[in-house]
């Protein structure tokens, strides 16, 4: 029987430095170790109590120095002031390594005209560039009628990592799970990059799955 119950709300958390409640898919989570150290949980599942911050190096670095950790856990932590260094890096490795998965399945190619033929036949979900490659690219490689999400965000050698490559400029990724994943934590990754850049595009796919639980705190 049709009801006209809404549709279960995605989890989500607050960010312990703005305040912001947002889809914990989108938020860095981070726990205490047992040693006292914070440690960034970029898969968010390691146990203990969660801490949420704003994918932002900016945010994280006010974590660190203004000691809002310790406050939060309500226990003495440490937090290395490199810690927005580490967050990033494990966030490209971690985008890598879905980029690198992609490629495997038969999901993801490289190259300007395979790039290109992917886009333009309508087996691309999401283009990927260069940061440190020449712009205007999306221009060329966006068909007409379509708006595709794309992204400045990881590097030629890491681009050139997941492919086996030494460099890559251009990529493209097929719609899917993987394609969801890989442009969520994108997002993230982008928040600690200066002139790293994602846009969504009128195609872009919901942010990653997430099992409903309905929470709304800072913790977990």
């Amino acid at each position: 029987m049709p009801t006209n119950a809404a549709p279960p709300q995605r989890p989500q958390r607050r960010c312990i430095v703005t305040g912001e409640v947002r889809d914990r898919s989108t938020l860095l989570r981070l726990v205490v170790g047992p040693d006292g150290a914070i440690v960034p949980d970029i898969a968010a599942r390691l146990p203990g109590r969660g801490l949420w911050l704003t994918p932002r190096r900016d945010i994280v670095e006010q974590a660190v120095a203004r000691r809002i950790f310790a406050r939060a856990a309500r226990r003495p932590v440490s937090a290395p002031p490199e810690l927005a260094d580490r967050i990033e890096s494990l966030l490209a490795r971690r985008c890598v390594d879905a980029l690198g998965l992609a490629r495997r399945a038969g999901l993801a190619v490289a190259g300007f005209e395979r790039v290109s033929e992917a886009a333009h036949r309508g087996r691309a979900a999401l283009l990927l560039f260069a940061l440190d490659g020449a712009e205007g690219g999306r221009r060329k490689l966006t068909p007409p009628g379509r708006d595709l999400p794309s992204a400045r965000v990881l590097t030629a050698a890491e681009l050139g990592g997941a492919f086996g490559r030494e460099r890559i400029v251009h990529a493209a990724v097929a719609g899917g799970p993987l394609c969801r994943w890989l442009l969520v934590d994108l997002l993230r990754l982008a928040g600690l990059r200066a002139a790293a850049a994602v846009d969504r595009g009128m195609d872009s796919a919901p942010a990653r799955p997430a099992p409903q639980d309905g929470g709304t705190e800072a913790y977990d």
